[in-house]
């Protein structure tokens, strides 16, 4: 008996951090990683992407296509406010986020990565 429920892309999601959340900012579920799609208020409900691709910050260093990338929530981006989170190939405590679509090089900005695989 197949009991699909849907493709399981986008979850909703109950905002109770106690502020609001950027689109496009990550959102850790237990063991989720995702990408707000729009802007959720906090107390309030939204979407959270938790497949396909996306280009996210990253911290400083290399990462191969096709490398682990773990979401750091106190990591430093390339671009951006130190200690605001950023994706990692160090696994060591960071949670998994996915896996590297393409490359990208030591001082880029961003990363594409394929969710949760």
């Amino acid at each position: 008996m197949l009991n699909h429920v849907c493709e399981g892309k986008v979850l909703k999601y109950e905002n109770a951090t106690g502020k609001a959340i950027p689109s496009g900012e990550p959102v850790v579920i237990g063991a989720l990683f995702g990408l707000a799609v729009r802007e959720i208020p906090d107390g309030g409900s939204g979407s959270v992407a938790i497949s396909e691709v996306f280009e996210v910050r990253k911290a400083a260093g290399a990462v191969p296509q096709g490398a682990k990338l773990y979401w750091d929530a106190d990591g430093s981006p390339v671009s951006g406010a130190a200690g605001s989170g950023a994706l990692t190939t160090t696994a060591t405590d960071n949670l998994a986020a996915g896996a590297a679509f393409a490359g990208a090089a030591d001082s880029a900005p961003t990363v594409q990565i394929k969710l949760n695989v």
